[in-house]
């Protein structure tokens, strides 16, 4: 896609879904579901959104459409079919490994994709910001966390994870994506991961640890019987890891009272929580 047929694309506010072919993947289709409000400019915020398991990007855009309507900023839910990206490997953990183990070329992460779509809106155009707010739920959530963790931050206005079933630690010691070992990163980066203000939406009331999706390895049950329960654990394993390399942890949770493993209500809730109440 050239940034003159993404800004075509756009041209006109409302709902559009617009194949996308990311170069380093030309096998591997995409769909980007954006919405566009009627006064949208192209200095107000970008939104990248990031599905669950269930790949229903259309949906999770939907759910931040009347916050979208509200205050002008652009939503765009890049969407992974299952067909081309068909499981935890390829979408939830990023791609870094292939399917024996080994490394892969950094720019073939597909944790790499969300920059370049945000890169060619800059190109088209549609938008002058330089940096966006990244927010994913349930499996989304694991992919925007790993996608914090390995990628440059001065693309990010904002990162939020919603609900992730299990987390990858920010410790080298423990492989990934148990943790940030083998990939190439360094203790500098952990650092950096940790010092970044990620915020961690839970649903308290994500407590069913008996799901079909609802990732049961051991590494992830070393971390708790449930996603509520999990994500105390990670914040709590961070904090302490930040302690014993005398650095700053500027992770926080917000506990979303009343709400389960729902990506539409806790959409909702983020967008009102970032645009409602915090500039983005």
């Amino acid at each position: 896609m050239s940034s003159i047929d993404l800004f075509q694309a756009l041209q006109q506010p409302g709902r559009a879904s617009i194949p996308y072919l990311d170069r380093f993947s030309p096998d591997r289709p995409l769909v980007l579901e954006c919405f566009r409000p009627p006064w949208h400019e192209p200095e107000n915020p970008v939104v990248i959104v990031q599905h669950g398991a269930s790949r229903n990007g259309a949906e999770y855009c939907d759910a931040w459409v009347p916050a979208a309507e509200r205050h002008g900023f652009l939503v765009v839910a890049i969407t992974f079919p299952k067909e081309a990206w068909p499981d935890a490997l390829t979408y939830n953990n990023g791609h870094v490994l292939a399917e024996d183990g080994a490394l892969r070329p950094p720019e073939c992460w597909s944790f790499t994709i969300p920059g370049r779509v945000f890169a060619l809106l800059r190109e088209a155009g549609v938008t002058t910001r330089d940096a966006f707010a990244l927010w994913g739920h349930s499996a989304g959530g694991q992919f925007a966390h790993r996608l914090l963790a390995t990628q440059p931050h001065a693309m990010f206005s904002a990162v939020g994870a919603a609900n992730p079933g299990w987390y990858t630690l920010p410790t080298l010691d423990l492989r990934y994506p148990d943790g940030l070992g083998g990939i190439g990163l360094t203790s500098d980066d952990v650092v950096r991961f940790l010092s970044y203000p990620l915020v961690i939406f839970s649903g308290d009331r994500d407590i069913d640890g008996t799901t079909e999706n609802f990732p049961k390895h051991d590494s992830a049950m070393a971390q708790g019987s449930n996603r509520f329960e999990r994500a105390s654990y990670f914040l709590e394993y961070a904090q302490a890891a930040a302690a014993r390399l005398g650095v700053p942890c500027r992770w926080s949770r917000i506990v979303v009272p009343g709400v389960a493993h729902e990506g539409m209500r806790m959409s909702t809730f983020a967008a009102q929580h970032w645009f409602d109440t915090v500039p983005t």
